[in-house]
């Protein structure tokens, strides 16, 4: 899954009428980072190469420290995940880094084949960041034949087996994080059941420039996903994921995206939020606002559903659609205003 090269370049934007549409790359680097990435973190103490060396320097590691791993590293957590239902936990104000897009290096892999690996990493404070990573989760499928199987209308699965027969199949996260302030830049994450990023809870979370992939598993399966936490999305890649971003919609949430790109391939809607109707809580809240702007979709999937109404609302501008308009490819029910959007959006 990690095998393929990323892809480079691209036309994501178009001028018309002097506005400018779509995602655009800034001084930091490429969209989706890699080669070029301006910002990347600076290698600082003993290199770690091992899962052991990783886990002792988490245990002692301080707030400001980085934690470097070596390019070529590639650290299998599988074994232990599975025996020990081990968790790597990242203290407040430390940063995991490696040197993805530097010299050709692809960055350090850690990955689980465990499919409960939930998660491979959780964040215990404020102000943690992930840097130059692969972070390469247990299964990239979409499992299309177990989600009918729980939820279709074969004779023979009686109407679908239900949701605890779908849920009998474990799922797995990538980072978990419930403080405020995680820092996501320049990594690659790819094959999380659930999500690559899971945002629990905070605020002033950044994720940027990352290439985010194969998060698909019918039902559930994103790349980012918000409970009651803010952040802001930008300038990452997208690419086979059931929704690349999405938001149980509880009250205290919300997301900017902007200048990101969709590359083509979608399960379902590219980006999410749900409303009080799925939570079943009473309510239509569909969280607190959205911000969708400047970016690029390159899949024939709806861009935007929201499924229920935010406290505030939702923004939709200068994107770059797939569809020929913006109410083709977007879906909401009350308070989403349109600024400028065009369509016809083609990847290259």
């Amino acid at each position: 899954m990690f095998d393929a090269i990323m892809p480079v370049g691209g036309e994501y934007s178009v001028e018309i009428g002097g506005r400018w549409y779509g995602a655009e790359p800034d001084a930091l680097g490429p969209i989706g980072g890699g080669v070029g990435y301006r910002a990347a973190v600076e290698p600082s103490g003993a290199v770690i190469s091992t899962l052991d060396e990783l886990l002792l320097r988490l245990a002692a590691a301080q707030p400001g420290e980085v934690l470097w791993l070596e390019g070529t590293a590639e650290i299998d957590c599988t074994e232990r995940v599975h025996i020990e239902q081990l968790v790597l936990e990242v203290p407040g104000g430390v940063t995991l880094a490696s040197d993805r897009g530097r010299r050709g290096s692809a960055g350090a892999l850690i990955r689980s084949d465990t499919f409960q690996t939930r998660p491979l990493f959780r964040v215990l404070g404020p102000g943690v960041r992930f840097s130059g990573l692969r972070l390469q989760g247990p299964n990239p499928k979409r499992c299309n034949e177990h989600h009918r199987r729980s939820f279709g209308t074969a004779p023979d699965w009686q109407g679908g087996r239900g949701h605890e027969y779908y849920y009998k199949f474990p799922v797995s996260d990538g980072i978990e994080a419930a403080h405020d302030g995680l820092t996501v830049d320049n990594c690659e994450l790819g094959g999380w059941s659930h999500a690559a990023i899971w945002l629990r809870a905070g605020r002033g979370h950044h994720i940027h420039h990352n290439f985010i992939h194969h998060n698909q598993y019918n039902g559930l399966g994103y790349g980012i996903a918000h409970d009651r936490a803010f952040s802001l999305i930008e300038r990452n890649l997208f690419n086979w994921n059931r929704h690349s971003i999405a938001g149980t919609g509880n009250p205290g949430s919300g997301y900017e995206a902007r200048h990101n790109v969709e590359l083509g391939e979608s399960l379902s809607h590219c980006f999410d939020m749900h409303g009080g109707r799925d939570r079943k809580d009473g309510t239509d809240v569909a969280g607190s606002w959205l911000k969708v702007r400047h970016n690029t979709f390159g899949s024939p999937e709806l861009a935007l559903m929201v499924r229920g109404d935010p406290a505030e609302q939702v923004l939709v501008e200068h994107n770059w659609f797939y569809h020929a308009t913006a109410a083709e490819a977007v879906r909401g029910e009350n308070r989403v205003r349109f600024g400028d959007n065009v369509g016809g959006y083609r990847p290259a």
